[in-house]
């Protein structure tokens, strides 16, 4: 199943990012760079979910994608060569 995650990247001053989500208190993950930051989220996300899961709590509703053939905005960290 697919989610739409709010994500906040966040500079730190030694250097890396942090990464937190408004919408799930208990996401966070990091990384050295902004893409190795991003290529956490995954594991991150479904740390939270299993979390969820344990505790019997639904994930919030404002997570899940539209029903099929509603208009689905996305954006994506891109890097440039």
């Amino acid at each position: 199943m697919l989610y739409r995650i709010p994500l906040i990247f966040t500079p730190q001053p030694e250097g890396g990012y942090t990464v937190t989500s408004p919408v799930l208190p208990e996401f966070f993950t990091e990384g050295d760079t902004l893409e190795e930051a991003h290529d956490q989220v995954h594991d991150a996300f479904e740390a939270v979910a299993e979390l969820y899961a344990e505790q019997n709590r639904p994930l919030p509703a404002e997570l899940r994608l539209p029903a099929a053939g509603e208009l689905i905005c996305s954006e994506a960290l891109v890097g440039s060569p």
